[in-house]
C-alpha cells in the first residue's frame, strides 16, 4: 500500500508540474500574441505570415506593447524587437536601444538595422558610419531588405565592394521600392556592374509605383530624355509633379526648367535666373 500510494503521489506531482508547464507556456504564449498583435513589425522577417503588425504603435497602445512584449521577450527576439519599437514610441530612446541591442544579439536582423540607423544618423550613440554599415551589412547579408538598402544608401556605388553591394540589392528589389531605387541607380551609373538604362529605367518604374519620391524623379528625368525606353514629355511631368508633392526638390526644379526654359548666365556659366513663359 505504501508503495501504492508512493506511486500515486508521484504520478499526481508530474501531472502537476505538466499542468503548470502548460500554463506557463499558453501564458507566454498570449503575450507573445498580443505583443505581435498591437507591435509586430510588418515588414520584419522574423514576423509568421499571419500576422499583419503595425507600421507604427498606436499611442493608446504603447503602454500594453511594452507590458506584453516585454514578458514575451524573455522568449522571443522578435518580441524583444517589438519591445524597442514600443519604447521608441514611448519616447524612451535608451531603453528603445538597450531591447534592439539584445535583440540583434539574439539574430534580429530589424533589430540590427534600427541599431545601425542609430549609429549613422547619432541618435542616442556616438555616431559611427563604421558600425552601421557593419550592421546594416550584417542584416543584409541574412537578407533584411531594410539591410540591404540602408547599406546601398549609406555607402551607395562608393562603398568599398560596389559589386557585393549590387548583388544585395538585387535580392532585395525583389519587395523592396528603396532596393529597387539603390540599384535602379548603380545600373543608370555602371556601378558595380555593366550599365543597363532599360533595366534601371525598369526598377525606377516599379519603385515610383509604390510611391517613391527618388524614383518618381528619375522616371520623369528618363522619360523626359528617353532613356531607357520611350521619350514622353507628358509623362515626364507627370512623375515630376507627384515627386515633388512628397516633397523631391530635384523634381520640383525640373518642373519649374520646364516653365522656365530660357537659362541667363553669368561670365562664368553660372546660372543666374531662367525666364518664364
Amino acid at each position: 500500500m505504501k508503495i501504492w500510494n508512493s506511486i500515486t503521489r508521484s504520478l499526481a506531482m508530474s501531472t502537476l508540474l505538466l499542468t503548470v508547464s502548460a500554463s506557463v507556456a499558453l501564458s507566454q504564449s498570449a503575450d507573445l500574441v498580443l505583443c505581435d498583435r498591437i507591435a509586430a513589425d510588418p515588414a520584419d522577417p522574423d514576423k509568421p505570415a499571419g500576422i499583419k503588425g503595425a507600421a507604427e504603435i498606436a499611442a493608446g497602445d504603447v503602454e500594453t506593447a511594452i507590458k506584453y512584449c516585454r514578458t514575451a521577450s524573455a522568449g522571443s527576439r522578435r518580441a524583444m524587437y517589438a519591445l524597442g519599437r514600443a519604447y521608441a514610441a514611448n519616447q524612451q530612446p535608451a531603453e528603445a536601444l538597450a531591447a534592439f541591442r539584445k535583440a540583434a544579439a539574439k539574430g534580429s536582423t530589424s533589430a540590427m538595422v534600427e541599431l545601425g540607423v542609430a549609429y549613422a544618423t547619432g541618435a542616442g550613440v556616438t555616431k559611427d558610419e563604421a558600425q552601421a554599415r557593419q550592421l546594416f551589412a550584417k542584416a543584409a547579408e541574412a537578407g533584411n531588405p531594410r539591410g540591404i538598402s540602408n547599406l546601398a544608401a549609406l555607402g551607395g556605388g562608393g562603398s568599398s565592394d560596389p559589386v557585393k553591394t549590387r548583388a544585395l540589392l538585387a535580392k532585395g528589389a525583389e519587395t523592396n521600392a528603396e532596393a529597387q531605387y539603390q540599384l535602379g541607380l548603380m545600373l543608370a551609373e555602371g556601378i558595380g556592374g555593366a550599365k543597363d538604362d532599360v533595366g534601371a529605367r525598369a526598377l525606377f518604374d516599379k519603385a515610383a509605383a509604390q510611391g517613391h519620391a527618388g524614383a518618381l524623379e528619375r522616371m520623369g528625368a528618363f522619360a523626359q530624355t528617353g532613356r531607357g525606353g520611350p521619350k514622353d514629355a507628358g509623362a515626364a511631368k507627370g512623375f515630376y509633379e507627384k515627386a515633388a508633392a512628397l516633397g523631391n526638390a530635384d523634381a520640383a526644379a525640373a518642373l519649374k526648367r520646364a516653365d522656365c526654359p530660357y537659362a541667363i548666365k553669368d561670365k562664368q556659366g553660372k546660372l543666374v535666373t531662367n525666364l518664364c513663359f
